[in-house]
């Protein structure tokens, strides 16, 4: 993984990558509400961290990419691993079991938020008129969302401390990717990643979940499925490429889409019709991106820092 990218705003394939990265994570939302409500929560994080794990050390293996830990990388990994793997995982997974996955999704991607805060903290990030006006937007469609769930936010407090747990967990470890950056292909260092911020979440299905694993229903074989191909083999990858490629503060601000997505899929599950509030964040979220991810064509140097 590159220590620092050049780039401003994503090029093509990013743009595609997150795309994909938004569709699949925002969708899986609600296939994690569904799922959770037959497997028990640690049995179910821990088959999609080991699952994940093993496919990517799989393709690495089949790419002929090295697979071993540069010397000096472990204390990099160990702590990445506890705030992007460990952290996240335990704490929306626990968020979203006591919450509706639209209100969860909505809580989880305040990320962005403090990711740009955090990246102008610790990293020195400049704070530019382009990334104050996307956070700015992004955060009104985000309250927007919100202003809706307050009642069932105050009805499970639990849940949302949860999701704001994972959400500064999330952040801090995008940080810390980019102060700490590993000298690893992305798709190995995705794997080892899995793999040691997954041994806490393996300790506790153990001792939490013993004898969880039998025969589920369809949908949450599906939601298992899924969640091991989908979301833990190709998001994480792609999300780790997409951090490569630009600053956090357009890394992150690119996510603010997945809760509009979760939201949307959560209703389509649901069967229910989206409100005049879904759709005004759907728009400010929009236009939220559009402000760090499409540069215009004669930009001042200082709006493209």
């Amino acid at each position: 993984m590159k220590a620092s990218s050049p780039h401003a705003t994503l090029p093509r394939a990013g743009l595609v990558l997150l795309v994909l990265l938004t569709v699949f994570w925002g969708f899986n939302w609600p296939v994690m509400k569904f799922t959770l409500a037959e497997i028990p929560l640690w049995s179910f994080r821990a088959v999609c961290i080991a699952g994940g794990a093993t496919g990517l050390f799989a393709i690495a293996a089949a790419s002929r990419f090295p697979l071993g830990v540069p010397k000096g990388q472990w204390p990099r990994l160990l702590l990445i691993a506890a705030f992007n793997i460990t952290g996240w995982n335990l704490c929306s997974a626990y968020g979203v079991s006591l919450l509706p996955s639209g209100r969860a999704a909505i809580i989880a991607y305040t990320m962005p938020l403090w990711s740009v805060l955090l990246s102008a903290w610790l990293l020195g990030e400049p704070m530019t008129r382009r990334r104050i006006f996307g956070v700015m937007l992004g955060t009104l469609g985000i309250l927007v969302l919100i202003g809706g769930e307050l009642g069932g936010l105050r009805a499970a407090p639990l849940g949302a401390m949860f999701m704001l747990g994972a959400a500064l967990s999330w952040a801090l470890g995008t940080v810390c990717m980019k102060r700490y950056p590993l000298a690893m292909p992305t798709t190995v260092m995705t794997a080892w990643l899995m793999l040691i911020g997954g041994v806490p979440v393996f300790i506790g299905a153990a001792a939490f979940d013993p004898g969880s694993f039998h025969a589920y229903g369809t949908r949450a074989n599906f939601g298992v499925v899924y969640n091991v191909l989908v979301c833990f083999v190709f998001c994480y990858w792609a999300w780790f490429k997409i951090v490569e490629m630009v600053p956090v503060g357009v890394s992150a601000l690119s996510t603010m889409m997945i809760p509009v997505v979760g939201v949307f899929s959560g209703l389509w599950v649901l069967g229910e019709v989206p409100n005049s509030n879904d759709v005004a964040a759907l728009l400010l979220v929009a236009a939220a991106l559009a402000t760090v991810l499409i540069a215009p064509a004669a930009a001042a140097p200082e709006d493209m820092a």
